[in-house]
């Protein structure tokens, strides 16, 4: 499962210093059973937002993870709470249906 929101930056905040905390706190949670990895993506137009996503094994893989038992994530997430507009767009499961092109892996 996907787990998926915006993140906006407040003034004096950049996309780097979030990125930054970002890593080091993906770093730790990765470890965490049922964790298969992060992306942040920058939006075309609107250099100060990103799309994340949080891949997870299920969701309740997800819902069983403590951010709380790392004080590094713990302050990594108070301070982005603090300097970030943090909008969650939802919870997705795996792709159902999966288009590629012509010679690519998967169903057509």
């Amino acid at each position: 499962m996907k787990y998926i929101f915006e993140v906006r930056m407040k003034d004096g905040y950049t996309v780097e210093e979030y990125a930054q905390g970002w890593i080091e706190a993906s770093e730790i949670i990765q470890q965490t059973p049922g964790a298969r990895g992060t992306y942040l993506h920058r939006k075309i137009g609107e250099p100060n937002t990103l799309l994340a996503i949080a891949h997870w094994d299920s969701k309740a893989h997800r819902d069983a993870k403590d951010d709380s038992r790392s004080a590094k994530v713990k302050a990594i997430l108070e301070k982005h709470a603090r300097t970030c507009e943090i909008t969650p767009l939802g919870e997705f499961e795996e792709p159902e249906w999966e288009v590629h092109p012509e010679g690519g892996d998967g169903e057509r």
